[in-house]
């Protein structure tokens, strides 16, 4: 008899751990102790807008795609409207993204509801702007959500996080020196993950480096430089290595030194792999999120 109530009890234990919710959930929490371990022994990809090249940029629907491919992180921007509200929006109108004109913070949220977003060739869609509540009750549990144009308005970006008990889901950042967010941004620091971006063409940009070191140590640093004979970035490599992850954006040439999204198409470990072997990359941001994971995957990579 004892026997048998324990194999049903681990037959009930197997069920709940193969539910989807359960399964989502370790994903999401794998992927932050991937995001805090400084000796990161693969790559993480971070989906820019989500996967717009399947649905409308900001939507739901590209932050589900990124999911449902396994992207790691997703990047979403955050305006403010006119009655206080949080939605996602990349510029500062509406005009380039749905089918209505004006700035974002001189419409209600409920006009902002009223419009269509447009796919990635203009076209228009039934997909609406979601909220941020909605955007990380979309997230929650299954991947991790980097917060971008969220530093000044975070005191209400915060509120959301307590809402929707989705504060360990989020990657903050900025370009401000290490005691300007200690003064502005301090009270949530040990809230949320803050990472820092910085411009490293120049030889200063080491003094940035180390000051954070000191006296946050964040758990990575966005790096971009276009110089690509700057020596600065190997240097940053030493420098960091087994102590903070490097993010690196391929979206542009002028975000990586010309090692970006269109280079790799071309030539992946010259754009991609000299990233990850000679500058030390551990987070990859990309607009070719399934391009990118192919690529990390058949060099043992990425799961």
């Amino acid at each position: 008899m004892k026997d048998m109530k324990k194999s049903r009890f681990i037959v009930l234990l197997l069920l709940f751990c193969l539910q989807p919710g359960f399964l989502a959930a370790q994903r999401a929490e794998a992927i932050r102790k991937d995001v805090l371990n400084p000796h990161l022994d693969k790559v993480l990809v971070v989906a820019h807008r989500g996967n717009w090249s399947i649905a409308p940029e900001n939507s739901l629907a590209a932050i589900d795609s990124a999911i449902r491919m396994k992207v790691d992180i997703v990047e979403i921007d955050i305006r403010k409207t006119k009655d206080g509200q949080l939605v996602l929006m990349h510029d500062d109108t509406v005009d380039r993204t749905t089918n209505g004109t004006g700035k974002v913070k001189d419409k209600t949220l409920a006009e902002i509801k009223q419009l269509r977003l447009k796919d990635k060739d203009g076209r228009l869609t039934e997909h609406t702007v979601p909220t941020l509540e909605e955007a990380l009750l979309a997230a929650k549990g299954q991947i991790m959500v980097n917060l971008d144009k969220a530093y000044s308005i975070f005191d209400d970006v915060y509120v959301i996080l307590k809402k929707t008990d989705t504060a360990d889901l989020v990657i903050m950042k900025g370009a401000q020196p290490v005691e300007t967010v200690k003064r502005e941004f301090g009270s949530y620091l040990d809230k949320v993950i803050y990472m820092p971006v910085v411009t490293i063409d120049e030889e200063k940009s080491m003094k940035v480096v180390e000051d954070y070191m000191e006296q946050l140590h964040p758990v990575a640093f966005e790096l971009c430089y276009r110089n690509v004979s700057s020596p600065v970035p190997a240097r940053m490599e030493r420098r960091l290595a087994g102590k903070s992850l490097i993010w690196y954006n391929t979206l542009w040439a002028s975000l990586a030194g010309g090692h970006d999204d269109e280079a790799a198409k071309k030539d992946p470990d010259a754009s991609y792999g000299y990233l990850i072997n000679k500058l030390g990359a551990r987070i990859l941001q990309t607009d070719s999120p399934a391009f990118m994971l192919d690529y990390l995957r058949s060099k043992g990579w990425h799961d």
